[in-house]
């Protein structure tokens, strides 16, 4: 089976453009030339199951486009999303980022979604996909490195009720480095996909390991890879994987 993740940053694009006429203003217009990019790169990838970060789900950024359901549609995949705030957030009632959702896109048969969300942070979307024989959990962590250590004591107690296998992926904005999920993963019983720890961000000149694929021990990941591709600030993750039944 192939996972497909990537920050798309809402198909703003990347470049000293984007920060034109002020430091920051591209996420307030998106591009359709970024969109068929990222759709066409991610379809020419053939993946089963795709997670997406940052993905405008039809404001007038996106030229009311819902990013994610465009790109399934091109693969042909099912799809579910949800806005990454909590639900009683103000963030709720504001233009534009009422629609900045993460997203999967799944072509094996889907067992059941459910959306969590952690106690602390801005962003607290937790999405779980189940599937047959796995369940994975697609997460943004915050920017704030005490929020972080909370959300991932809370993904900790999912991830321990889970009787399947399971993968949890995102951004989880490390920038304190991978030691940062170390106990996480201890705690868990979970790996990174990613054993080099290769670098996805800046896309540009990756220098940070942001992004990551973690997985239970079941899993055997036969293939790993972040390609450069210039579309968002973030470069995607392809992993390959098998999962292999518990003994006894």
């Amino acid at each position: 089976m192939r996972f497909l993740l990537y920050n798309i940053r809402y198909a703003t694009g990347t470049g000293a453009m984007f920060h034109l006429p002020v430091p920051g203003a591209g996420y307030l217009r998106s591009n359709r030339r970024v969109l068929t990019g990222i759709t066409q790169f991610i379809k020419s990838q053939d993946p089963d199951i795709v997670g997406l970060i940052e993905v405008d789900t039809g404001s007038v950024r996106s030229g009311l486009i819902n990013q994610a359901q465009y790109i399934a549609d091109s693969l042909d995949h099912y799809s579910i999303y949800q806005c990454k705030y909590g639900v009683s957030s103000i963030n709720q009632m504001v233009p534009i980022v009422r629609k900045q959702a993460n997203a999967f896109l799944a072509a094996p048969r889907v067992a059941g979604e459910r959306f969590h969300y952690f106690e602390r942070g801005i962003k607290r979307l937790i999405i779980e996909l189940e599937l047959e024989d796995c369940a994975i959990f697609l997460v943004h962590l915050s920017l704030k490195f005490r929020h972080r250590h909370d959300q991932l004591r809370y993904l900790h107690g999912l991830v321990k009720q889970c009787s399947k296998p399971v993968i949890v992926a995102g951004d989880f904005n490390t920038f304190w480095g991978d030691s940062e999920i170390y106990l996480f993963c201890e705690a868990a019983g979970m790996v990174s996909a990613n054993r080099a720890g290769l670098p996805s961000y800046p896309s540009n000149a990756p220098r940070r390991e942001l992004d990551f694929i973690l997985h239970s021990k079941q899993i055997e990941v036969t293939r790993f890879e972040i390609p450069s591709v210039p579309f968002s600030d973030h470069l995607p993750l392809i992993c390959d994987f098998n999962i292999h039944a518990s003994p006894g």
